[in-house]
C-alpha cells in the first residue's frame, strides 16, 4: 500500500502544543539567551553604539548548551571578526576609489566564506561572518577613508564584540557544566526505561526519541568536561561506557514492552525499573553507578524475552566497565554519592577504568568536510547566497531606499543547502517575520512613547527576546520562526543605538527582510536547484554500511547502533523535506515512499537486531534482513547459520513482524529536542 507522504504546511494546533511544551534544558537556555539580548542593550543603549538591533539578534547565534562552548565560540568569532575587519580595512583601502572593484571583492569575499558555511566547521557561523564582511564593505564605500571609517570599523567590531562578551559571562556563571548535561542526559535515559518497564504509556513517544538520538552529544559533552577539568580521564571514560550501556538497557527494554514484544512478569518488571532507577539518581547527583549489585530470579520466559534480558543484566551490571575489563574492575566517580547501595570503591587489587578501555569518541575530522572538495553542493550554496545578497545590495542601491538594507541581511541568515530545506524554513521565516513585524509595530505604537528609562527598555527587549528564544530552542519544526519573531522585532522597534518612535522604518526595515526571503526563495529553487534526494541516496547506503557492521557483533556493536539509530533519524529528517521541494524537482512518490519503507524496517528492527548480533555475529539471516529492509518483494532470507539457540529464530521472526508493521503503518517525521546552536 502507499504510505502517506509527510504533510507540508505549519503544525497543526495540537501538534503546535506538543512543540510548544517544555522539555529538559528549554528554559535554561530560554532565560540564558533573554539575559544575553538584555546585557546586549543595556551596553549598546549606554554607549550608543550604532545597530544595537544586530548586537541583539547576534547573541541568537552565540549560545550553546555547555559553560564550556559558551565561552569558547564567542571568543573565537570575535577573534575572526577582529581578522576580518582588518580585511575590509584593507580591502576597502585599495578600492576606494574603484566602486567596482569593491564590489566585486564583496562578492568574493562573501562567496568564499559561504563556502566555508556549508563545508567546514565554520557552519555556524560563516554565515554570519559572510554578513559582516557584505555589509562592511557595503558601508564603507559610503564614507571616506579617516577617521569615519575607522570609527565604523571600531563599530562593527562592537556589533560582535558586546554580545560575544555578554555570552561569555551569562554563560560562565548561568550555563551548565558538561558534565552535569551528560549526566543528566543518562539519567533521563535510565528514568524512561524504569518508566517502560512499569508500563507507562505516557512514556513511549519520549522512550522512542531516545532510543534513536545517539551518543555523539554526550562524548561531546564528556570530551568538554576534561577539558574544563571537572572529570578525571577515569571518569570520562566510566560515563563513555555508561552511554554505551544505555543503548544497551534501552534496546533490551524495547524488545521487552515494545510493539510485539514479549512483557515480564509484574514483579520482575517492577524490581527492574527500581534498579534503573537508584542508578538514574546517582548521575543526577553528578557521579555513577558501579559495583552494582543486580540478582534475577528463575523465571521462565520466551525466548526472545530471555535474550532481553540477559542483555539488559549485563549490561547493568558492567554499566560504567570497559567490555575489555576484568570482572570487578570499574572506575570510581570522585562525585558518586559514598555510602550509596550501588556505588563504592574498585574491588581491592582492580585496576582503574582506563580511557584507553573505553568506547572511543568518534575519530575527529579535518577543519572541511569530507566532501568539500567534490561537492558541487557547497560551491551552488555559496553563489547562489552570494547572487542573492549581490541582487539585493545592487537593488536597494538604485532605488536609493537605504531603508531596505535588511534584505541583504536576511539573504546570509536564511539561505540553506537544498530547495526543500529553504522552503519548509522560508514558511516559518515569513509566519515569524509577519508575527515579529506586527509585534514591534504594536510596541511603536503602544508601549515605546511610555518608555522614559533604561530599565523600560530592557524588559521590553527580555520580554521579546525570552519570547522568542523559548521557540527559537525548540524542536527544528519551529525553531526558525523563533529565530525570525526576534529578528524583525528587534530591527523594528531598536533604532540606531535605543528604542525608536519611526513607523517608517519598521515599515522599510520589514519590507526588506520579506524582500530578501522572496529572492533567496526563487534563487534557490529556479537557479541551480538542488534537490535533497542525493543526500537521501547518500544517507540510505551509509545507514546500510552500518547496520551491516553491527550485525558483525563485538563489543562495539552497541556504540555502532546508537550511531546507526541517530543517522537513521537524520535520514527520515532528510527524506521529509521532499515534501517541501518543487513538484518539477521533487522525486516521484514510489522513490519516497521505498526510501520511507526501507528507514521505517530498519528503526523498528534496531533492537532485536542488536540483540541477535550478540548471539549469531555476521550471520546471514541477519545481513539478508539488512539488505531487503523495505523492500516491496524482499528476497527469502537464508536460515540461521547457527543451530540450537532457540532465541536467535525469535529474534528474527520478531524483526520480520516489526518490519512489515513498520512499512504498513503511517509515516512520522521525527523531532529532536534543543538543537545545540542557533541553526545556519
Amino acid at each position: 500500500m502507499d504510505r502517506p507522504a509527510a504533510r507540508p504546511g505549519f503544525p497543526r494546533p495540537g501538534d503546535l502544543a506538543r512543540l510548544l511544551a517544555p522539555f529538559p534544558g528549554r528554559g535554561e537556555m530560554t532565560l540564558r539567551l533573554t539575559v544575553i539580548c538584555a546585557l546586549t542593550a543595556l551596553v549598546a543603549s549606554a554607549y550608543g553604539t550604532p545597530e544595537a538591533a544586530l548586537s541583539v539578534y547576534i547573541a541568537f547565534f552565540l549560545i550553546r548548551s555547555d559553560r564550556v562552548l559558551s565561552a569558547i565560540l564567542p571568543a573565537m568569532m570575535l577573534l575572526l571578526v577582529s581578522v576580518i575587519l582588518g580585511v575590509i580595512l584593507l580591502v576597502t583601502t585599495a578600492s576606494i576609489d574603484y566602486p567596482i572593484l569593491r564590489v566585486s571583492a564583496m562578492a568574493l569575499l562573501s562567496a568564499g566564506f559561504l563556502f566555508l558555511a556549508s563545508a567546514s566547521k565554520l557552519r555556524p557561523i560563516g554565515a554570519i561572518l559572510a554578513m559582516i564582511v557584505g555589509f562592511g564593505l557595503d558601508q564603507m564605500g559610503r564614507v571616506p577613508i579617516g577617521e569615519a571609517s575607522t570609527r565604523m570599523l571600531l563599530y562593527a567590531w562592537l556589533l560582535v564584540a558586546i554580545p560575544a562578551g555578554a555570552a561569555i559571562v551569562a554563560g560562565l556563571l548561568l550555563a551548565p557544566s558538561p558534565r552535569r548535561l551528560a549526566c543528566d542526559r543518562l539519567a533521563r535515559r535510565l528514568r524512561l526505561a524504569a518508566e517502560r518497564l512499569s508500563g507507562s504509556a505516557d512514556s513511549t513517544p519520549a522512550f522512542a526519541l531516545t532510543l534513536r538520538e545517539g551518543n555523539k552529544q554526550i562524548l561531546t559533552w564528556l570530551k568538554l568536561s576534561a577539558l574544563e577539568g571537572s572529570s578525571s580521564r577515569a571518569d570520562v571514560a566510566a560515563l563513555r561506557q555508561a552511554a554505551v550501556s544505555s543503548i544497551a538497557i534501552l534496546g533490551a527494554v524495547d524488545v521487552l514492552r515494545g510493539e510485539g514484544g514479549t512483557g515480564l512478569p509484574d514483579a520482575l518488571a517492577r524490581s527492574l525499573a527500581g534498579t534503573l532507577e537508584d542508578m538514574a539518581a546517582m548521575h543526577e547527583q553528578g557521579g555513577y553507578p558501579v559495583e552494582i549489585d543486580l540478582a534475577l530470579p528463575s523465571v521462565t520466559l520466551p525466548p526472545a524475552a530471555r535474550a532481553a534480558l540477559d542483555e539488559m543484566h549485563d549490561a547493568i551490571m558492567r554499566y560504567a566497565e570497559s567490555p575489555d575489563a576484568p570482572a570487578g574492575a570499574t572506575g570510581v566517580s570522585d562525585a558518586s554519592a559514598a555510602g550509596s547501595p550501588a556505588a563504592g570503591a574498585p574491588a581491592a587489587g582492580s585496576p582503574p577504568t582506563d580511557a584507553s578501555t573505553a568506547p572511543t569518541a568518534p575519530k575527529r575530522g579535518g577543519f572541511f568536510l569530507s566532501d568539500a572538495g567534490t561537492n558541487p553542493e557547497h560551491i551552488a550554496y555559496a553563489l547562489k547566497t552570494t547572487g542573492a545578497a549581490m541582487f539585493c545590495y545592487l537593488l536597494y542601491t538604485l532605488l536609493d531606499w537605504p531603508g531596505i538594507h535588511t534584505c541583504v541581511i536576511t539573504c546570509y541568515i536564511v539561505s540553506l543547502g537544498s530547495a526543500g530545506e529553504t522552503v519548509q524554513k522560508l514558511r516559518l521565516r515569513l509566519a515569524g517575520c509577519v508575527i515579529g513585524a506586527l509585534a514591534g509595530t504594536a510596541a511603536i505604537v503602544f508601549i515605546v512613547p511610555h518608555m522614559d528609562s533604561i530599565a523600560s527598555l530592557l524588559a521590553l527587549v527580555s520580554i521579546a527576546a525570552a519570547l522568542s528564544a523559548w521557540i527559537a530552542v525548540g524542536p527544528p519544526a519551529i525553531a526558525y520562526a523563533g529565530f525570525q519573531i526576534a529578528f524583525a522585532f528587534f530591527l523594528c522597534v531598536i533604532q540606531g543605538a535605543g528604542p525608536g518612535f519611526d513607523l517608517t522604518i519598521a515599515r522599510d526595515r520589514t519590507i526588506g527582510i520579506l524582500l530578501g526571503n522572496m529572492v533567496v526563495y526563487l534563487i534557490f529553487t529556479r537557479v541551480w536547484p538542488v534537490s535533497i534526494a542525493a543526500s537521501v541516496d547518500r544517507a540510505m547506503t551509509a545507514l546500510r554500511a552500518q547496520w551491516r557492521a553491527v550485525a558483525a557483533g563485538g563489543a562495539a556493536r552497541h556504540a555502532l547502533a546508537a550511531e546507526a539509530l541517530a543517522a537513521g533519524r537524520d535520514a527520515q529528517r532528510q527524506l521529509s523535506l521532499t515534501a517541501y521541494e518543487p513538484a518539477w524537482l521533487r522525486p516521484p512518490q514510489a522513490w519516497q515512499d521505498a526510501r520511507r519503507d526501507t528507514l521505517a524496517a530498519l528503526s523498528a528492527t534496531a533492537a532485536p537486531l542488536v540483540l541477535a548480533a550478540g548471539r549469531a555475529p555476521g550471520d546471514a539471516a541477519l545481513l539478508a534482513r539488512i539488505d531487503g529492509a523495505g523492500l516491496a518483494s524482499p528476497p527469502s532470507p537464508p536460515l540461521p547459520a547457527t543451530r540450537g539457540d532457540a532465541a536467535l529464530p525469535a529474534l528474527l521472526q520478531l524483526m520480520d513482524a516489526r518490519a512489515a508493521r513498520a512499512v504498513a503503518g503511517p509515516s512520522t517525521e521525527p523531532t529532536q529536542e534543543a538543537p545545540a546552536h542557533a541553526p545556519a
